[in-house]
């Protein structure tokens, strides 16, 4: 149990390996993706509608 407690470089939440590295990369995804989904969607209602 002390052998992920040493100290090699990696940060904690990418001890673990290739399972840690696929979960961070996901999340880093949906989070700038969600983050370019918002901008554009308050972009698009930014703008005014044509009244005709």
């Amino acid at each position: 149990r002390l052998r992920n407690l040493r100290s090699d470089g990696l940060p904690i939440h990418l001890k673990r390996g290739y399972p840690d590295r696929m979960l961070y990369r996901t999340t880093m995804a949906l989070t700038i993706g969600g983050t370019i989904y918002c901008l554009v969607a308050l972009y698009i209602a930014s703008q005014p509608k044509n009244q005709k």
